[in-house]
């Protein structure tokens, strides 16, 4: 039986980030510790994030909390391994963004890791829920080229 992330489409990711790999990253086994795969994945959502609001991302009123995370570790990384983060937004919601992003071999484009996550507006003076912006929601579809509803 196939893995679901054997079947993934590749021209759906818009953001690329590459990934340096540090000696700390390796664990026992001399493979990337699947910890350390939450850290490249935050680092290339905050330079999508960049990338895709420009101006319109002001750090500090960021408005938006992680509230699920799921991953499949699919192969290991190793210390010579050249390995990239693509990241894309799917869908969002009225109150909720949904990203998916994939750990991949640059020159083998072996996926390492695929990962789920949704992020939920969030208002940081009331410590509550609050919905996505709507500039936020254009920015993020002018950048993945397509409707996000």
């Amino acid at each position: 039986m196939a893995h679901p992330a054997e079947n993934i489409d590749l021209s759906l990711f818009h953001h690329r980030h590459p990934v340096q790999l540090r000696w700390n990253d390796l664990d026992m086994l001399g493979h990337v510790n699947n910890s350390i795969y939450f850290t490249f994945m935050d680092l290339a959502k905050t330079r999508y994030f960049q990338e895709a609001l420009g101006e319109e991302l002001q750090w500090g009123k960021i408005g938006v909390a992680i509230v699920n995370i799921n991953c499949d570790f699919l192969a290991p990384t190793f210390f010579d391994d050249a390995v990239e983060v693509l990241t894309a937004i799917t869908h969002i919601g009225e109150k909720s963004i949904h990203l998916e992003q994939i750990v991949i071999g640059v020159t083998d484009r072996r996926i390492r890791v695929r990962c789920s996550t949704v992020m939920a507006g969030f208002d940081m003076k009331t410590l509550k829920s609050a919905p996505i912006r709507e500039e936020w929601r254009k920015a993020f579809e002018k950048f993945e080229g397509k409707s996000l509803s």
